[in-house]
Formats: C-alpha cells, structure tokens, sequence
C-alpha cells in the first residue's frame, strides 16, 4: 500500500486536494488530482484550520474519473472527531528556558479534561519530554541520558 502526501507544504496543481470532509465521525470523503490512488492507500492531509499538524487516512473505496482526467472521489477511515479543535499552546523546558510554541489537536466534544493530555501527547511528538511536572526540550533530555 502506497502513501500519498497531500499536506500543504507540498502544493502541486497536479497532486492536490479539493475537498476532505467529515462524513461521519472517522469517516471522511476525499477529492482529489493525481496520486494514482487505490484501496488500502494512506493519505496524508493537513486539518483544517491548522499550519502545521496533519492526519492519516485510510483509503476504503476510490472512484476514477474520467471528466477531468485524474480526478478522484474516495471515503477514507481515519481519526475520529466528534467535534475538532486545533490549539496553540506554549511550554518552557524547566532546565534552560526555550521555549516551544505548537499546535495540537483535541476533540472539543471531550471537554477541556482532553486538552492537557492531547497537550502532552503532541510535545511528545515533538521530543520534548516529561519528568515529574517538569517539561525538557529535547537537547536537554539528551544531555540527562
């Protein structure tokens, strides 16, 4: 199965998509140009609203067009969402002070109890580090070890 990357860093008119919306929640309907997509294929699309964070799907079904040439219509499983929030949120590495600005995303139908876990999770991701309930960059959790 192929990966087909499709965030916004990597705009090109013949490999770009038109739509993704929620069907359902983990249920998304994708549009797309080029790519030669099939069934079990992974797309990589970046959320709504976000600079930086993008997700998976699935591919379950796909339909080639003919009218325009390499257009495509697929329903995709992926990350489900009852209600998506993107934050922005900032932490400071406890040992020298840096300070890391990022993005993460919760479901807002979770409530505000999500919020920090999501938070944990995405610096996380991002190679930050916790001990206790102090944050480390990732340099500094390097210099721990």
């Amino acid at each position: 199965m192929a990966v087909h990357d499709f965030r916004f860093s990597l705009l090109d008119p013949t490999h770009t998509l038109t739509e993704c919306r929620a069907l359902a929640p983990g249920r998304y309907q994708v549009t797309g140009t080029g790519g030669s997509i099939a069934v079990g294929d992974t797309l990589l699309v970046t959320l709504r609203g976000s600079r930086e964070l993008s997700q998976s799907l699935t591919v379950e079904k796909v339909r080639h067009l003919i009218n325009p040439p390499g257009q495509w219509h697929a329903v995709a499983s992926g990350p489900v969402f009852r209600e998506l929030e993107i934050l922005n949120w900032q932490v400071d590495c406890d040992a020298c002070g840096k300070r890391l600005d990022f993005e993460f995303a919760v479901d807002a139908a979770l409530g505000k109890a999500a919020r920090e876990p999501a938070a944990e999770a995405r610096i996380g991701e991002l190679g930050w580090g916790r001990e206790g309930d102090r944050h480390l960059c990732p340099a500094c959790r390097e210099g721990r070890a």
